[in-house]
Protein backbone atom coordinates (compact mmCIF):
# COMPACT_ATOMS: atom_id res chain seq x y z
CA UNK A 1 0.00 0.00 0.00
CA UNK A 2 1.58 3.18 -0.79
CA UNK A 3 1.68 6.70 0.87
CA UNK A 4 -0.85 8.52 1.33
CA UNK A 5 -0.50 11.83 -1.09
CA UNK A 6 1.24 15.09 0.52
CA UNK A 7 -0.82 17.93 -0.04
CA UNK A 8 0.93 20.60 -2.24
CA UNK A 9 2.39 23.68 -0.28
CA UNK A 10 -0.51 25.75 -1.64
CA UNK A 11 -3.23 23.42 -0.96
CA UNK A 12 -1.96 23.24 2.63
CA UNK A 13 -3.02 26.53 3.10
CA UNK A 14 -6.79 26.58 1.54
CA UNK A 15 -9.85 25.70 3.33
CA UNK A 16 -9.34 22.10 4.88
CA UNK A 17 -12.11 19.98 6.46
CA UNK A 18 -12.28 15.73 6.99
CA UNK A 19 -14.83 13.98 5.09
CA UNK A 20 -16.31 10.45 5.71
CA UNK A 21 -17.13 8.03 2.61
CA UNK A 22 -19.00 4.95 2.57
CA UNK A 23 -18.93 2.48 -0.09
CA UNK A 24 -21.73 -0.03 -1.62
CA UNK A 25 -22.46 -2.05 -4.90
CA UNK A 26 -24.98 -3.30 -6.76
CA UNK A 27 -25.12 -6.49 -9.35
CA UNK A 28 -21.28 -7.14 -9.09
CA UNK A 29 -19.97 -9.54 -11.39
CA UNK A 30 -19.81 -13.00 -10.44
CA UNK A 31 -15.84 -14.31 -11.06
CA UNK A 32 -16.28 -17.16 -9.17
CA UNK A 33 -17.31 -20.82 -10.30
CA UNK A 34 -19.02 -22.29 -7.26
CA UNK A 35 -19.77 -19.61 -5.44
CA UNK A 36 -20.80 -15.50 -5.61
CA UNK A 37 -17.67 -13.19 -6.01
CA UNK A 38 -15.80 -11.88 -2.25
CA UNK A 39 -15.83 -7.69 -3.31
CA UNK A 40 -12.89 -5.73 -1.32
CA UNK A 41 -12.79 -1.99 -2.31
CA UNK A 42 -9.57 -0.13 -3.17
CA UNK A 43 -9.23 3.69 -2.49
CA UNK A 44 -7.08 5.17 -4.68
CA UNK A 45 -5.86 8.99 -4.65
CA UNK A 46 -4.21 11.08 -7.71
CA UNK A 47 -0.85 12.06 -6.72
CA UNK A 48 1.33 14.08 -9.43
CA UNK A 49 -0.46 12.04 -12.43
CA UNK A 50 0.18 8.85 -10.11
CA UNK A 51 -2.27 6.69 -8.61
CA UNK A 52 -1.57 5.87 -4.80
CA UNK A 53 -3.28 3.38 -2.63
CA UNK A 54 -4.94 4.97 0.34
CA UNK A 55 -6.94 2.94 1.82
CA UNK A 56 -9.11 -0.54 1.17
CA UNK A 57 -12.10 -2.39 2.66
CA UNK A 58 -12.97 -5.61 4.47
CA UNK A 59 -13.50 -8.44 1.59
CA UNK A 60 -17.43 -9.01 1.75
CA UNK A 61 -17.67 -13.00 1.10
CA UNK A 62 -20.01 -14.33 -1.61
CA UNK A 63 -22.01 -10.96 -1.74
CA UNK A 64 -22.73 -9.31 -5.32
CA UNK A 65 -24.19 -6.62 -3.63
CA UNK A 66 -22.30 -5.29 -0.89
CA UNK A 67 -22.49 -2.94 1.86
CA UNK A 68 -19.01 -2.37 3.07
CA UNK A 69 -18.84 -1.30 7.02
CA UNK A 70 -15.41 0.31 6.62
CA UNK A 71 -15.82 4.08 6.66
CA UNK A 72 -12.92 5.95 4.40
CA UNK A 73 -11.31 9.46 5.50
CA UNK A 74 -10.05 11.79 3.34
CA UNK A 75 -8.98 14.96 3.75
CA UNK A 76 -11.00 17.73 1.48
CA UNK A 77 -9.12 20.87 0.08
CA UNK A 78 -11.82 23.18 -0.98
CA UNK A 79 -9.90 25.12 -3.61
CA UNK A 80 -8.05 22.01 -5.14
CA UNK A 81 -8.94 19.19 -7.51
CA UNK A 82 -8.39 15.94 -5.74
CA UNK A 83 -9.20 12.80 -8.20
CA UNK A 84 -10.38 9.41 -6.42
CA UNK A 85 -10.80 5.94 -7.85
CA UNK A 86 -12.39 3.62 -6.07
CA UNK A 87 -11.46 -0.53 -7.81
CA UNK A 88 -13.31 -3.43 -6.71
CA UNK A 89 -12.01 -6.59 -6.46
CA UNK A 90 -12.97 -10.19 -6.28
CA UNK A 91 -10.68 -11.12 -3.42
CA UNK A 92 -8.59 -14.61 -2.79
CA UNK A 93 -7.05 -13.72 0.25
CA UNK A 94 -6.21 -9.78 1.42
CA UNK A 95 -2.94 -9.96 0.14
CA UNK A 96 -3.89 -10.89 -3.16
CA UNK A 97 -6.29 -8.31 -3.66
CA UNK A 98 -5.41 -6.47 -6.87
CA UNK A 99 -2.68 -8.91 -7.72
CA UNK A 100 -4.61 -10.39 -10.69
CA UNK A 101 -6.67 -8.35 -13.69
CA UNK A 102 -9.33 -11.72 -14.25
CA UNK A 103 -9.74 -10.78 -10.16
CA UNK A 104 -11.21 -7.13 -11.21
CA UNK A 105 -14.90 -6.05 -11.02
CA UNK A 106 -15.03 -2.62 -12.12
CA UNK A 107 -13.48 1.09 -11.85
CA UNK A 108 -14.90 4.35 -10.90
CA UNK A 109 -12.87 8.12 -11.35
CA UNK A 110 -14.52 11.07 -9.35
CA UNK A 111 -13.09 14.06 -7.18
CA UNK A 112 -13.60 14.90 -3.36
CA UNK A 113 -15.47 17.85 -4.30
CA UNK A 114 -17.87 15.78 -6.95
CA UNK A 115 -18.90 13.54 -3.84
CA UNK A 116 -19.06 16.04 -1.06
CA UNK A 117 -20.95 18.30 -3.38
CA UNK A 118 -23.85 15.57 -4.14
CA UNK A 119 -23.25 13.67 -0.63
CA UNK A 120 -24.27 10.88 -2.89
CA UNK A 121 -22.97 9.53 -6.05
CA UNK A 122 -23.81 6.77 -7.86
CA UNK A 123 -22.01 5.89 -10.80
CA UNK A 124 -21.34 2.59 -13.11
CA UNK A 125 -18.15 0.32 -12.86
CA UNK A 126 -15.88 -0.07 -16.07
CA UNK A 127 -13.43 -2.51 -16.87
CA UNK A 128 -10.14 -1.56 -18.59
CA UNK A 129 -10.87 -0.13 -22.33
CA UNK A 130 -14.12 1.65 -21.15
CA UNK A 131 -15.72 -1.64 -21.01
CA UNK A 132 -18.91 -1.49 -19.02
CA UNK A 133 -18.25 -4.50 -15.89
CA UNK A 134 -22.17 -5.50 -16.82
CA UNK A 135 -24.74 -3.49 -14.64
CA UNK A 136 -22.46 -2.94 -11.62
CA UNK A 137 -23.22 0.16 -10.52
CA UNK A 138 -21.11 2.04 -6.87
CA UNK A 139 -22.61 4.16 -4.63
CA UNK A 140 -20.61 6.51 -2.20
CA UNK A 141 -22.43 8.73 0.34
CA UNK A 142 -19.94 11.49 2.06
CA UNK A 143 -20.01 13.74 5.20
CA UNK A 144 -18.44 16.04 6.18
CA UNK A 145 -17.32 15.62 9.77
CA UNK A 146 -18.51 17.53 11.93
CA UNK A 147 -16.46 19.95 14.90
CA UNK A 148 -16.93 17.48 17.39
CA UNK A 149 -14.42 14.63 16.80
CA UNK A 150 -14.93 12.96 19.44
CA UNK A 151 -15.33 8.64 19.79
CA UNK A 152 -17.26 5.98 21.48
CA UNK A 153 -15.87 2.31 22.57
CA UNK A 154 -18.04 0.32 22.87
CA UNK A 155 -18.50 -3.50 23.47
CA UNK A 156 -21.53 -5.85 23.54
CA UNK A 157 -22.48 -9.36 23.91
CA UNK A 158 -25.93 -12.13 23.35
CA UNK A 159 -27.39 -14.37 25.54
CA UNK A 160 -29.72 -16.87 24.24
CA UNK A 161 -30.15 -16.39 20.57
CA UNK A 162 -32.22 -18.55 18.41
CA UNK A 163 -30.55 -21.45 17.01
CA UNK A 164 -30.48 -20.99 13.04
CA UNK A 165 -28.44 -24.14 11.79
CA UNK A 166 -29.09 -27.69 12.01
CA UNK A 167 -25.93 -29.26 12.87
CA UNK A 168 -24.28 -26.71 14.80
CA UNK A 169 -24.91 -23.34 16.71
CA UNK A 170 -25.65 -19.95 15.46
CA UNK A 171 -22.57 -18.45 13.92
CA UNK A 172 -23.37 -14.84 15.46
CA UNK A 173 -22.71 -11.36 14.28
CA UNK A 174 -24.23 -7.76 15.11
CA UNK A 175 -24.53 -4.85 12.66
CA UNK A 176 -25.19 -1.61 14.00
CA UNK A 177 -27.17 1.14 11.57
CA UNK A 178 -27.80 4.59 11.98
CA UNK A 179 -31.22 6.07 10.94
CA UNK A 180 -31.04 9.35 9.17
CA UNK A 181 -33.42 12.02 9.21
CA UNK A 182 -34.77 10.74 5.54
CA UNK A 183 -35.38 7.32 7.14
CA UNK A 184 -33.00 5.69 5.11
CA UNK A 185 -30.29 3.57 6.99
CA UNK A 186 -26.30 4.15 7.38
CA UNK A 187 -24.28 1.32 8.26
CA UNK A 188 -22.03 2.33 10.98
CA UNK A 189 -20.33 -1.12 12.52
CA UNK A 190 -20.14 -4.57 11.52
CA UNK A 191 -18.87 -6.68 14.13
CA UNK A 192 -16.72 -9.72 13.35
CA UNK A 193 -18.64 -13.54 13.36
CA UNK A 194 -18.25 -15.57 16.73
CA UNK A 195 -18.49 -19.36 15.84
CA UNK A 196 -20.70 -21.94 16.93
CA UNK A 197 -22.27 -20.01 20.11
CA UNK A 198 -25.53 -18.28 20.97
CA UNK A 199 -24.35 -16.44 23.54
CA UNK A 200 -21.38 -14.49 21.90
CA UNK A 201 -18.59 -11.97 23.10
CA UNK A 202 -17.77 -9.52 20.41
CA UNK A 203 -14.83 -7.76 20.42
CA UNK A 204 -14.58 -4.11 21.79
CA UNK A 205 -14.96 -1.46 18.94
CA UNK A 206 -14.34 2.26 18.34
CA UNK A 207 -16.42 4.06 16.27
CA UNK A 208 -16.54 8.55 16.09
CA UNK A 209 -19.54 9.94 17.26
CA UNK A 210 -20.26 11.57 14.28
CA UNK A 211 -20.83 8.05 12.34
CA UNK A 212 -22.42 6.65 15.04
CA UNK A 213 -25.29 9.43 15.23
CA UNK A 214 -23.96 12.59 13.72
CA UNK A 215 -23.40 13.89 16.88
CA UNK A 216 -27.09 13.80 17.93
CA UNK A 217 -27.64 11.51 20.97
CA UNK A 218 -31.55 11.37 20.40
CA UNK A 219 -30.98 9.40 17.10
CA UNK A 220 -32.27 6.84 16.34
CA UNK A 221 -30.20 3.77 15.71
CA UNK A 222 -31.20 0.19 14.54
CA UNK A 223 -29.07 -3.03 15.75
CA UNK A 224 -29.66 -6.73 13.89
CA UNK A 225 -28.24 -9.52 14.81
CA UNK A 226 -27.32 -12.51 11.94
CA UNK A 227 -26.67 -16.27 11.59
CA UNK A 228 -23.74 -15.70 9.46
CA UNK A 229 -24.15 -18.20 6.43
CA UNK A 230 -20.60 -18.37 3.90
CA UNK A 231 -22.48 -18.18 0.66
CA UNK A 232 -23.58 -14.52 2.34
CA UNK A 233 -27.50 -15.61 3.11
CA UNK A 234 -27.56 -14.62 6.54
CA UNK A 235 -30.02 -15.91 8.39
CA UNK A 236 -32.08 -12.94 10.37
CA UNK A 237 -32.00 -13.81 14.07
CA UNK A 238 -33.83 -10.28 15.46
CA UNK A 239 -33.52 -6.79 16.01
CA UNK A 240 -33.47 -3.98 18.54
CA UNK A 241 -34.10 -0.41 18.34
CA UNK A 242 -31.60 2.25 20.67
CA UNK A 243 -30.26 5.74 21.10
CA UNK A 244 -27.09 6.60 22.32
CA UNK A 245 -28.68 8.44 24.81
CA UNK A 246 -30.20 5.47 26.09
CA UNK A 247 -27.54 3.53 25.92
CA UNK A 248 -25.34 6.03 28.09
CA UNK A 249 -28.45 5.67 30.87
CA UNK A 250 -28.60 2.25 30.50
CA UNK A 251 -24.81 1.89 31.39
CA UNK A 252 -25.37 4.56 34.67
CA UNK A 253 -28.68 2.73 35.62
CA UNK A 254 -26.65 -0.95 34.81
CA UNK A 255 -29.97 -1.79 32.57
CA UNK A 256 -28.07 -2.67 29.47
CA UNK A 257 -29.71 -5.41 27.76
CA UNK A 258 -32.17 -5.25 24.74
CA UNK A 259 -34.40 -8.03 23.67
CA UNK A 260 -33.49 -9.11 20.59
CA UNK A 261 -36.81 -9.50 18.59
CA UNK A 262 -38.38 -10.92 15.35
CA UNK A 263 -40.98 -9.37 13.80
CA UNK A 264 -42.31 -12.71 11.98
CA UNK A 265 -42.15 -14.98 15.25
CA UNK A 266 -44.07 -12.41 17.15
CA UNK A 267 -46.73 -12.55 14.42
CA UNK A 268 -46.72 -16.64 14.06
CA UNK A 269 -45.44 -17.64 17.66
CA UNK A 270 -48.59 -17.00 20.34
CA UNK A 271 -46.05 -17.82 22.94
CA UNK A 272 -42.79 -15.84 21.10
CA UNK A 273 -41.16 -13.93 23.54
CA UNK A 274 -38.02 -12.69 22.38
CA UNK A 275 -34.72 -14.46 20.11
CA UNK A 276 -32.25 -13.46 22.92
CA UNK A 277 -31.08 -10.71 24.30
CA UNK A 278 -28.10 -8.11 23.97
CA UNK A 279 -25.98 -6.62 26.33
CA UNK A 280 -24.06 -3.46 26.18
CA UNK A 281 -20.84 -4.27 28.29
CA UNK A 282 -19.00 -1.25 28.31
CA UNK A 283 -19.29 2.24 27.43
CA UNK A 284 -16.69 4.76 27.48
CA UNK A 285 -16.64 8.75 25.14
CA UNK A 286 -13.17 10.16 24.37
CA UNK A 287 -14.01 13.55 23.59
CA UNK A 288 -11.59 15.55 21.47
CA UNK A 289 -11.60 19.02 22.99
CA UNK A 290 -10.98 22.46 20.83
CA UNK A 291 -8.87 25.37 21.57
CA UNK A 292 -11.65 27.15 23.13
CA UNK A 293 -12.46 24.28 25.57
CA UNK A 294 -9.13 23.78 26.77
CA UNK A 295 -9.52 28.01 27.91
CA UNK A 296 -12.82 27.79 29.34
CA UNK A 297 -11.65 24.87 31.16
CA UNK A 298 -9.16 26.23 33.61
CA UNK A 299 -6.52 26.25 30.68
CA UNK A 300 -6.79 29.90 30.68
CA UNK A 301 -4.27 30.50 33.45
CA UNK A 302 -1.69 29.22 30.66
CA UNK A 303 -3.00 31.41 27.56
CA UNK A 304 0.07 33.75 26.58
CA UNK A 305 -0.43 36.42 23.85
CA UNK A 306 2.62 37.32 22.45
CA UNK A 307 2.89 39.92 20.07
CA UNK A 308 5.97 41.23 18.01
CA UNK A 309 7.34 44.30 17.23
CA UNK A 310 10.30 44.22 14.66
CA UNK A 311 10.58 46.31 12.26
CA UNK A 312 9.89 43.59 9.64
CA UNK A 313 6.52 43.54 10.94
CA UNK A 314 5.83 47.19 10.16
CA UNK A 315 7.16 50.53 12.25
CA UNK A 316 4.71 51.34 15.03
CA UNK A 317 5.10 54.70 13.87
CA UNK A 318 3.74 54.33 10.69
CA UNK A 319 -0.32 54.97 10.01
CA UNK A 320 0.02 52.22 7.27
CA UNK A 321 1.35 49.51 9.60
CA UNK A 322 -0.87 46.95 11.56
CA UNK A 323 1.03 47.82 14.89
CA UNK A 324 0.51 51.60 14.21
CA UNK A 325 -0.34 52.91 17.35
CA UNK A 326 -3.09 55.23 17.47
CA UNK A 327 -3.74 57.81 20.20
CA UNK A 328 -7.50 57.70 19.41
CA UNK A 329 -8.24 54.28 18.22
CA UNK A 330 -7.06 50.25 18.80
CA UNK A 331 -4.45 49.07 15.84
CA UNK A 332 -5.34 46.14 14.21
CA UNK A 333 -3.60 43.37 16.85
CA UNK A 334 -5.23 45.12 19.74
CA UNK A 335 -9.02 44.31 18.02
CA UNK A 336 -7.69 40.92 17.33
CA UNK A 337 -6.99 40.94 20.99
CA UNK A 338 -10.40 41.96 22.20
CA UNK A 339 -12.04 39.31 20.14
CA UNK A 340 -10.70 36.79 21.07
CA UNK A 341 -11.30 37.83 24.51
CA UNK A 342 -15.47 38.67 24.32
CA UNK A 343 -15.51 35.33 22.34
CA UNK A 344 -14.20 33.60 25.26
CA UNK A 345 -16.54 35.52 27.33
CA UNK A 346 -19.49 34.48 25.15
CA UNK A 347 -18.53 30.69 24.90
CA UNK A 348 -18.03 31.05 29.02
CA UNK A 349 -21.50 32.31 28.91
CA UNK A 350 -23.40 30.18 26.52
CA UNK A 351 -20.56 26.65 26.38
CA UNK A 352 -21.14 27.55 22.35
CA UNK A 353 -19.23 30.64 20.56
CA UNK A 354 -22.17 30.55 18.15
CA UNK A 355 -24.57 30.52 20.49
CA UNK A 356 -23.48 33.97 22.20
CA UNK A 357 -23.28 37.60 20.06
CA UNK A 358 -20.22 39.16 19.69
CA UNK A 359 -20.18 42.90 21.12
Amino acid sequence: MGEVPEPSSQASLAVLSKVELRVSCRHLLDRDTLNKSDPCVLLLMQSQGQWVEVDRSEVIKSNLNPVFAKIFTVDYYFEEVQKLRFEVYDSHGQAGVGAHDDDFLGGMECTVGQIVAQKRVTKPLFLKYGKFAGKSTITVISEEISGNNGYVELAFRAKKLDDKDLFSKSDPFLEIYRIDDDSSEQLVYRTEVVKNNLSPIWEPFKVSLNSLCSCEEKRKLRCVVWDYDSRGKHDFIGEFFTTFEEMQKAMGENKVQWECMNPKYKIKKRNYKNSGVVVLLDLKIHRVYSFLDYIMGGCQIHFTVAIDFTASNGDPRNSCSLHYINPYQPNEYLKALVAVGEICQDYDRWGDPSAGTLQ
